[in-house]
């Protein structure tokens, strides 16, 4: 039997989260995480993270796993364990494990479960033909492996997952032939949905998919519109379920916590308190497994599951308790639908959430009305950035990354303002966006975020597209800024026909 202060379920951001947290008062700590390495979801997250830089905003996710792996082995009282899969637990307080194959005990004071969660299916014809993965597969596949899914893929889901898997399948050379909403509008940020319009991939709200095509393996699907009736058939050899997560409960059934059934929170989620405490004694929970949400959110959970626990052991208080409280409201400003779930825990009861506007267009297609992007021109003849970020979501790295202080935002989920006579169009928050909306406009050049290989070369010819990814005209590459976080800078020359519409660009072959 092996003692441990804190016993932590799950190595994925909010369970290392956790373990960091507790180690900080010198408890002794063990980390269990079934699959061959730490980090969860963020291995494969090859995209930028929103929030502030207080949070890794503007830092890919990879990046941010590979930091909080470096930081758990470098702490000498969190015993790791890897490839090992937590089996049960026992009225005395007994957790039993098969490590590397062999089973053994161990008693914990406090445990902290951070399990994540599991993708929802969709039920439809011919759902269980080889070629429909889950977009968690779909990503594994892709950017742990190296291995691709298919050629042409139909993604099933706009949320984020369903926008940024679009999004890195075509940066894989997949041709994405569109994407599925049965909603009205846009689930996930718009910045996203703007970013996959630009590579020319349609977005069809108000539509499901009925029917998967193919005998032995997915050759195409039907999409119908709910509203109309009419279908649509769609070739592909990969069809892509991006339909939401439901928390992975298991362990938590097994301890007997209270559960409640809580729609906006992804399912079935355990009964806890603002401290992550559970309705049983000493059984915290972080992450997923107490409601879905961002990463962002996953990591100040399991901090704050961590150091509270960590409290109940030692009696020390740390203030960032009370920090991460108020960050997570900062969060769950904009998030009607995380909040309401929260209120049927008993949480957040007086908490308003900020109104969300309706884009209209933007909301239903991805490309902002004609009014919006012209009120973000300015009048004077210079060189300025233009942000093309209309919808309020937590999230700030534009603001820091000025030199001049030429942005400026009323709060993280504001709307970042430019004041045009301090730019100077340096092109910092053009890099450092992880929505890649923002542009720098000269009087005959356009400077865009490029995140695609080959790169062009000073010199090169390439086409110049639109906001729906429409050819507009051929010209020249003026300069090519590679930069370490490989969100390139690329200045095309367009004509003035054009200047205030190029939003992206093909490298001819």
């Amino acid at each position: 039997m092996k003692n441990y202060d804190i016993l932590i379920i799950g190595g994925g951001p909010a369970g290392i989260s956790a373990a960091l947290a507790a180690s900080k008062f010198n408890l002794k700590v063990a980390l269990f995480e079934e699959k061959e390495t730490l980090g969860g979801q963020l291995v494969k997250q090859t995209h930028k993270f929103f929030g502030s830089k207080d949070e890794s905003a503007g830092t890919r996710g990879i990046f941010i796993a590979q930091k909080l792996i470096n930081d758990v082995n470098n702490k000498d009282n969190i015993d790791v364990y890897l490839n090992s899969m937590v089996l049960g637990y026992y009225e005395d307080g007994v957790v039993t494990a098969l490590v590397k194959g062999k089973m053994e005990k161990f008693k914990p004071k406090k445990i902290v479960i951070a399990t994540g969660a599991f993708e929802k299916s969709l039920p439809f014809e011919n759902n269980d033909l080889p070629g429909v993965f889950g977009a968690g597969a779909v990503q594994t596949l892709m950017n742990v492996y190296g291995v691709l899914p298919g050629k042409e893929v139909l993604m099933v889901g706009s949320g984020n997952i369903g926008l940024i898997v679009s999004y890195q399948l075509a940066q894989a050379g997949v041709k994405v032939k569109g994407i599925v909403e049965i909603s009205e509008k846009i689930g996930g940020y718009l910045v996203h949905a703007s970013k996959v319009r630009r590579l020319g991939i349609p977005i069809y709200t108000k539509h499901t998919i009925t029917k998967a095509i193919g005998e032995n393996k997915v050759e195409g699907a039907i999409i119908e519109n709910i509203e109309t009736k009419e279908k649509k058939q769609i070739s592909c050899d990969v069809i892509c379920l991006a339909t939401g997560l439901m928390p992975l409960s298991d362990i938590i059934n097994q301890i007997n916590c209270e559960m409640k059934y809580i729609s906006e929170l992804g399912g079935y989620v355990p009964v806890h308190d603002d401290n992550m405490k559970t309705t049983v004694e000493n059984i915290f929970v972080a992450g997923d497994t107490a409601g879905i949400e961002e990463a962002t959110a996953a990591m100040l959970e399991g901090e704050l599951a961590g150091l509270y626990a960590s409290y109940e052991l030692t009696n020390i208080f740390d203030n960032r308790i009370n920090e991460i409280k108020e960050r997570l409201k900062e969060f769950r400003k904009t998030s009607s639908k995380v909040v309401s779930g929260l209120k049927k825990l008993n949480l957040y009861n007086d908490f308003t959430v900020n109104s969300q506007e309706d884009l209209g267009k933007l909301h239903r297609t991805g490309i902002p009305e004609k009014e919006s992007i012209e009120s973000n021109i300015p009048k004077e003849n210079k060189r300025f950035a233009i942000i093309e970020c209309y919808q309020k979501i937590p999230c700030n790295p534009c603001v820091s990354s000025c030199p001049t202080n030429a942005i400026s935002m009323d709060s993280l989920n504001g709307i970042p303002k430019l004041d045009t006579n301090k730019c100077i169009g340096c092109g910092n928050c053009v890099a450092i966006c992880p929505g890649l909306a923002i542009f720098v406009v000269d009087k005959e050049s356009v400077l865009l975020p490029y995140e695609f290989l080959p790169l062009p070369n000073k010199g090169d010819i390439v086409e110049v597209v639109d906001r729906e990814g429409k050819f507009l005209e051929k010209n020249i590459v003026l300069n090519v800024r590679k930069m370490k976080d490989k969100t390139n800078l690329i200045e095309v020359k367009v004509s003035k026909e054009h200047i205030n519409n190029a939003r992206h660009i093909r490298v001819v072959k």
